[in-house]
């Protein structure tokens, strides 16, 4: 048998052993304002469009990459799997496919994030999503480690099937799931505080939540299983310098370090993007 069957069956024992020792996970509540996938089936599989690489087999976000998309497959309702990416040709605007979600690095500057997930809307479903992470900040010694990169990219692919954060301080103790924000994603003890389990994977009340978000059937999908054309179907938007592209801010936390941004694009479509900004002391 595969080493992905062998690691999503320790997964799943994982999950259920968490549910047992926490049973107030039996109830979810971090959905991103019930936005889902439209689906005509009990589970149905989202495509990640692998930018990561971007001609480089040895670029280090695509383990990350394999690591989130195996964790996040553990869930009872959705799997996903890695594509070849249509978004390489311009990284720096990671322009979306149409029934996907395409996931891009770069050297995005020093612009004060980490991290940012967007996801178009029509209704309330979800019709395409981009990923983005920002190499300037993943290049310097506080963020450049195992720990920081699985935190963000799963939680940057985690929005993009409509979940939100499960909690949003930073020096609090660790939920040990990487929806949780927290200034050390390894866990452990730093100083003298003990910040508990690491934040570099889903848990089990995240695979609850997404089992209450897609608890219904649509009558037609915005999952496409396969793709003709070029990314950025849909999608004419120009690309616009600073947070001015992301359209009106909607809620800010943390004193600005975390903050959900709404750009309306009329007749009940709009682009929602969570940003996760850096320590301003970097």
């Amino acid at each position: 048998m595969s080493m992905t069957f062998y690691r999503r069956l320790l997964m799943a024992l994982l999950v259920a052993l968490s549910l047992a020792a926490f049973p107030a996970f039996s109830h979810a509540t971090h959905s991103w304002g019930g936005y889902h996938w439209a689906r005509t089936g009990a589970s149905f599989t989202l495509k990640l469009g692998d930018n990561v690489r971007n001609g480089n087999p040895a670029s280090p976000w695509y383990g990350y990459l394999s690591t989130t998309s195996a964790d996040w497959s553990v869930s009872a309702v959705l799997d996903t799997t890695i594509v070849a990416g249509l978004a390489s040709w311009n990284l720096r605007k990671c322009s979306p496919t149409s029934g996907r979600v395409e996931v891009c690095n770069t050297t995005y500057g020093n612009n004060g994030w980490l991290g940012v997930a967007s996801i178009w809307i029509s209704g309330g479903h979800i019709t395409q999503g981009t990923v983005k992470l920002n190499d300037t900040y993943f290049k310097t010694a506080k963020y450049n480690t195992p720990a920081w990169r699985n935190l963000v990219m799963c939680q940057e692919v985690g929005h993009t099937f409509g979940l939100d954060h499960q909690d949003e301080t930073f020096n609090n103790v660790n939920l040990g799931t990487c929806m949780d924000y927290t200034n050390y994603p390894d866990g452990g003890v730093h100083g003298l505080i003990d910040y508990g389990p690491a934040n570099e994977h889903p848990n089990g009340h995240d695979y609850d939540e997404l089992a209450i978000i897609y608890n219904h059937l649509d009558s037609a999908t915005t999952v496409k299983q396969s793709v003709n054309g070029k990314a950025g179907a849909g999608n004419n938007e120009p690309e616009r310098l600073g947070t001015a592209q992301w359209g009106k801010l909607v809620r800010s936390t943390n004193h600005g370090r975390t903050e959900l941004y709404e750009l309306d694009l009329g007749r009940g479509h709009k682009i929602l993007t969570h940003v996760i900004w850096a320590d301003p002391e970097e």
